[in-house]
Parts: structure tokens; C-alpha cells; sequence
């Protein structure tokens, strides 16, 4: 049995859509939560009843919109200690409200934020990554990397992996975003124009910063131990990693925030809902790595007190 993660308070909990493997897998954790080790839970939406696993429509994008705000206003308020969001189909919600990009984004809209200022982790046992753009086409991706974007990301992670994770001078490595980390500007221009100098601000600024490194080698087992987090350039080239390493136990973190909110790394799986498949280990491990930042936050806040 795993150590028992001790909260000081229960975390909201939402299943996502309600058509996804959402609902299946959280009445599976439920069943077992002292088994797993896990601190008090607060599953937050109506009742699930009317909803057809693997049939999303209108109605389930709704629901899922409206369990996150609930959830969101629990851990404002203080009520529950950390945020756990099931998945949810991003386009379904943006048909009900066009502003909708992402939960990510949502969280910082609803904490008052930029959204330049929430940023995604994807945390498992092998890796922890950072896209740098992230829900855009690629296409338009050289245009939105900037040196600011680089270095304000950056000192956010830096932050929460010292406050959340307790690595005191955590390793940073940055990807180039071209072939070969743009091979001296014979494959693009940006790791030398963009990249590079916010590398080098960060540094000046006492980070442990390193890169331009080239991403087809950045994630080769030898390279992995010689940095706490990955900085990528773009969705793909974080996610894919990550998925390939720690598919099952992949967590979503969004750093940045006033509250702590993970989400499993995976997706409302619709083709699979209802058939009994869909494995909790992501979930599981969300609903942890929650916990346990809770945890550290709380302890952290009780040792400044005077």
C-alpha cells in the first residue's frame, strides 16, 4: 500500500465530461481511496445519470463547464485545499463559451490572471516538461515565442519546482525550437535570436539555465538525469515525451496559479467510455501530486507563522 497522502483539506474533484472515461474511472477510485493512499475527496457536478458514456453533446460540455466553475469556487473560498480536473473536450465547450482555449487558461481568467502567467508542467516519474506555447497551430508558433515569454515562464517554474517540489536550485534545460537547435542559423534563426538571449538573462539572474538544446536528444534516458525540467518550445514537442514515458502516470500541473490544480494527462478517451478499460492510474496520480503540494504549501505557511 502506498504512503497515505495527509491534506489538511479534502480536494475538489471534477469528472470532466461526463461521456468521457471520466465518471468510470473516479467511481473506480472512490471504491478504493484508502487503498490508494489518497486524501479526502470532494467530487463536484450533478448527477451523471442522464449522460451516455462514449455520446458527448452540448449538454456534457455544459456540465463539465459548470463542475470546474463550482470546483474553482470551492478552492478559492477555501473550502477544498487543491483542484483536480477530470478531462474535457475543449472544442464541445468552446461551441457554449468561445473564449474557452483550455483549462489552463480558464484557471487564469478565473484567478484573475494573464494567461501568459499559468503555466502548463506535465509531471510524471521519468520527466517534468514545459511547453512554451501551447493550445495554437504550429504554424504560428515562431511568432508567439519572444524572449520575455521565456524568461517570464521560466521564473515561474523555478518558483513552484523550489515551493512545490522542494528542489531547491532546480536544473532547467531549454529546447531549441528547430532542427538541431537551428545547426548556427542554417535551419532558422530563433535559438539565436530569441532563445539564447533569454537563456542568457536567466542566468545572470542566478537560474540554472541551460540550452539551446537540440529536442531530438534532450529526452534520450543519459540526457534526462541532468536536469529537473525540460523547457519545449511547443505542445508537441513536450507532450510527446512525456505521453511515450509516463503515458499511465502523467500529470498535468498548472504552475503559476494561487490554487493547485492538477489533471490527469489524457484526454475524455469517448471511444473507450463505459466498456470498463480505462485505467485510473494518471487520475490517481493527480489526485497525489494535489495532495501532496497541498500539503507543502499548508506546512510552508504554517512555518512562517510567527
Amino acid at each position: 500500500m502506498p504512503e497515505p497522502v495527509n491534506a489538511p483539506l479534502p480536494l475538489a474533484v471534477t469528472i470532466g465530461d461526463p461521456a468521457g472515461v471520466g465518471p468510470e474511472i473516479l467511481a473506480h477510485i472512490k471504491a478504493r481511496e484508502a487503498e490508494f493512499g489518497l486524501p479526502a475527496l470532494r467530487l463536484v457536478g450533478p448527477s451523471t445519470a442522464s449522460f451516455r458514456p462514449g455520446q458527448p453533446d452540448r449538454a456534457s460540455a455544459q456540465y463539465a463547464l459548470d463542475a470546474l466553475e463550482q470546483a474553482v469556487a470551492l478552492v478559492r473560498s477555501g473550502e477544498c485545499g487543491a483542484l483536480v480536473t477530470g478531462p474535457v473536450a475543449k472544442s464541445a465547450i468552446a461551441e457554449i463559451d468561445p473564449s474557452f482555449v483550455g483549462q489552463t487558461e480558464y484557471l487564469a481568467d478565473a484567478c484573475g490572471m494573464a494567461r501568459e502567467d499559468a503555466v502548463m508542467m506535465l509531471a510524471g516519474p521519468s520527466l517534468k516538461t514545459v511547453p512554451m506555447t501551447v493550445h495554437c497551430a504550429l504554424a504560428d508558433v515562431p511568432a508567439r515565442l519572444s524572449q520575455d515569454l521565456i524568461v517570464q515562464r521560466t521564473r515561474i517554474v523555478r518558483h513552484a519546482l523550489r515551493r512545490d517540489y522542494g528542489i531547491e536550485n532546480p536544473r532547467i534545460a531549454i529546447a531549441g525550437l528547430n532542427p538541431h537547435a537551428g545547426e548556427d542559423g542554417r535551419m532558422g534563426r530563433e535559438e539565436i535570436e530569441v532563445i539564447a538571449p533569454a537563456i542568457a538573462t536567466l542566468r545572470a539572474e542566478g537560474i540554472d539555465a541551460t540550452g539551446p538544446h537540440p529536442a531530438d536528444t534532450l529526452f534520450a534516458p543519459h540526457k534526462r538525469g541532468t536536469y529537473d525540467v525540460a523547457i519545449a518550445m511547443y505542445h508537441d514537442q513536450a507532450l510527446v515525451p512525456i505521453k511515450a514515458l509516463d503515458f499511465d502516470e502523467g500529470v498535468n500541473v498548472t504552475l503559476g496559479l494561487p490554487i493547485v490544480r492538477t489533471s490527469p494527462d489524457h484526454g475524455t478517451a469517448f471511444d473507450i467510455a463505459g466498456k470498463g478499460i480505462a485505467r485510473p492510474d494518471a487520475m490517481i496520480a493527480a489526485i497525489r501530486m494535489a495532495g501532496e503540494i497541498a500539503a507543502r504549501r499548508a506546512a510552508s505557511a504554517q512555518n512562517r507563522l510567527p
